[in-house]
């Protein structure tokens, strides 16, 4: 019973996993932190992506199958539990790096927003302390005034 649970957690656990890594940038949209989080997830997926290698989630899940009696299965949870929805004729290299592409593009596409927004702040930022010129009486003013001033 405990070995079923684990491997029901593990499947969740790894489409939370994928579904963060695609979709987590949004995240970063509203709270910046979550970066810290998330880029090491993508780089993660992507690699897994383009590098065609399984993922340690994967072999979890068919450990913990295997231990409840259930046949686990080849390949990986895109193989297994994605793939055959959304591509019913099975993974092919050419698939993965796809997948792994398309990661890195939203992904890249999100933060080049989240830069932006950065610099705009920065920008808006810098402009409401920068000293407006009319508040500050240039050198030519004080000078042309007719007041001396000593420095003794």
């Amino acid at each position: 019973m405990l070995d079923r649970l684990m491997a029901d957690l593990i499947v969740v656990l790894h489409f939370v996993f994928i579904a963060f890594a695609i979709g987590g940038g949004l995240l970063v949209l509203r709270w910046r932190r979550v970066m810290y989080l998330h880029l090491p997830c993508v780089g993660w997926a992507v690699l897994v992506e383009l590098m065609h290698w399984h993922c340690p989630l994967t072999r979890w899940e068919n450990y913990f199958i295997d231990r409840y009696g259930a046949v686990g299965y080849d390949g990986g949870f895109l193989d297994h539990y994605l793939l055959p929805i959304i591509y019913p004729d099975g993974l092919t290299p050419a698939i993965q790096v796809g997948i792994g592409l398309f990661v890195l593009a939203v992904n890249v596409t999100v933060y080049g927003i989240v830069a932006a927004q950065a610099r705009a702040h920065r920008r808006r930022r810098r402009l409401a302390t920068a000293p407006t010129p009319s508040a500050a009486p240039s050198s030519d003013a004080v000078a042309g005034s007719g007041t001396s001033y000593s420095t003794t």
